[in-house]
């Protein structure tokens, strides 16, 4: 089941959460993307069906194999992003929020090559 830009943006901020501590609420998420009790609900429980997500009865939410794939994915790709931007010349919150809409439209290819050029400019 393919995954949308919102479905995405989910995922890279349950993963963001969870690395601070490791017990993520829809209301977090929802706190952190400033969206509705009712979106962050409907999205959960399509994430769930999707196979990205587990809920546990206490409201847990655990991201699958699957959903973390996704979500390591993005975060790297947002992380990388930003980066580039930000040795452009560009100010960080516009680097930031530029690679927040780049991250998901972005192909494998020329992500990978942006990539690589900046592992090679940073010694990595």
């Amino acid at each position: 089941m393919p995954i949308h830009e919102s479905g995405q943006m989910y995922l890279e901020t349950i993963y963001i959460l969870s690395r601070r501590n490791p017990h993520v609420r829809a209301i977090d998420v929802g706190e952190q993307l400033g969206y509705s009790k009712p979106s962050v609900s409907r999205a959960m429980a399509l994430l769930k069906k999707g196979g990205y997500v587990t809920v546990a009865e206490d409201g847990g939410i655990t991201l699958t194999e699957s959903g973390l794939q996704v979500a390591q994915t993005m975060y790297t790709r947002h992380t990388v992003l930003s980066q580039m931007l930000m040795k452009l010349g560009v100010d960080e919150k516009t680097a930031t929020e530029d690679a927040c809409r780049i991250e998901h439209v972005i192909s494998e290819k020329s992500f990978a090559a942006m990539q690589r050029h900046l592992d090679r400019n940073t010694g990595k």
